[in-house]
């Protein structure tokens, strides 16, 4: 009787094996990967479009500031989007707006694709002063303004300084008092902050890719190992693949940071690190501008938290969202259960409180 023995590969071949078909693997995996990046278009790019939208520049002094101007529908409503980000933040609840406003979304210094000069001043002052003067050449009428965040900042700063241009202005989650110097060290924008300013002084060209890689270690403790590395390749790979346009990660499935990583792309750190030093509200005091408003304000805030060490996680605390109430003639308060970027996290109730709110107006 014969006897069939089994034949068996030197470990060498059985590891080869393996190591050829795991390269294989992820050789599929890249290229899905790869495929999934290339093609990616946020679906609200299209919704954007059709509802009447359209990407123009103008120039202002000495910016050209780019902007989003929507079909005249109603009252011009100007909207400041939140530091890091640009126009398209605001994409989520541009359509709804653009059916009752003449909605204008500004790109301001720093952000998008509005350029500034070498030696133009990062501060509250000229950014308000400048974008007053985009209201009066391009819109010609008063607006209804919201801004979110350090656009929040600057529809204060617009309501106090240039009253004859604004109707009435929402403050959607702005950093009152936390952003002044030097209580903003004790943020957490503040780390964000000195990215931004050890960029500057290290003369990053390229601040994204220095902004994942001094996030690494946040990625690797709160998302995994690797991350950031995943990230960067992601980033290379759609460059590559759409040459001049701003970035916009699919694998990323939250939208406030894949519109993060957008912004990102083509943000001036000079603004951040403006705010690291104080000099972002050199001569704009919160407690006076706040003082100065005689329009209806409607104060919105998002949650916020203290950490164990006393650093504030959010834009405002309880106490500072108090102070700056107090301080409105004509102020209102809302709470909205919400992250700091409220038009993107509950869009529907942003569109709901903004349009009864500005269309209430006399």
């Amino acid at each position: 009787m014969r006897r069939e023995t089994a034949v068996r590969r030197p470990p060498w071949r059985m590891a080869g094996a393996i190591v050829g078909g795991m390269l294989a693997v992820l050789a599929t995996v890249a290229g899905v990967l790869a495929y999934k990046i290339d093609s990616y278009v946020d679906p609200y790019h299209n919704k954007v479009t059709e509802a009447g939208f359209l990407l123009k520049s103008a120039q202002v002094n000495r910016l050209s500031l780019s902007y989003a101007e929507g079909p005249d529908n109603g009252p011009p409503l100007v909207l400041l989007h939140a530091q890091h980000l640009d126009w398209f933040s605001y994409s989520r609840v541009m359509p709804a707006l653009s059916r009752s406003f003449h909605v204008f979304v500004i790109d301001y210094p720093g952000h998008g694709a509005t350029r500034a000069p070498a030696d133009y001043p990062m501060t509250a002052n000229q950014i308000g002063a400048d974008l007053a003067d985009f209201i009066q050449q391009r819109v010609g009428a008063p607006v209804y303004i919201s801004g979110n965040s350090s656009g929040g900042l600057l529809t204060v700063w617009l309501a106090a300084n240039r009253p004859q241009l604004v109707r009435a202005a929402l403050l959607e989650d702005p950093p009152l008092f936390s952003s002044e110097y030097p209580r903003i060290r004790q943020t957490i924008a503040a780390k964000s902050f000195a990215t931004s300013y050890k960029a500057v002084h290290e003369h990053s060209d390229d601040f994204l890719l220095y902004w994942i890689h001094a996030s690494a270690r946040f990625f690797r403790n709160h998302v995994g190992p690797g991350t950031s590395r995943l990230l960067t390749a992601a980033v290379h790979v759609y460059r590559h693949a759409h040459p001049g346009q701003p970035v916009e990660i699919g694998l990323v499935h939250n939208d406030t940071v894949r519109l993060l990583i957008r912004g990102l792309d083509r943000y001036d750190p000079r603004f951040g690190a403006a705010f690291y030093d104080g000099s972002w509200n050199q001569g704009f005091s919160h407690a006076d501008a706040l003082q100065n408003i005689r329009c209806p304000t409607l104060l919105m805030q998002a949650n916020t938290s203290t950490l164990k060490d006393g650093t504030l996680d959010g834009a405002m605390s309880e106490a500072e969202a108090a102070r700056a109430r107090g301080l409105l003639r004509q102020g209102q308060f809302v709470k909205v259960d919400a992250t700091h970027v409220i038009n993107l996290d509950q869009p529907e109730a942003f569109v709901q409180i903004l349009e009864k709110f500005f269309l209430s107006q006399p």
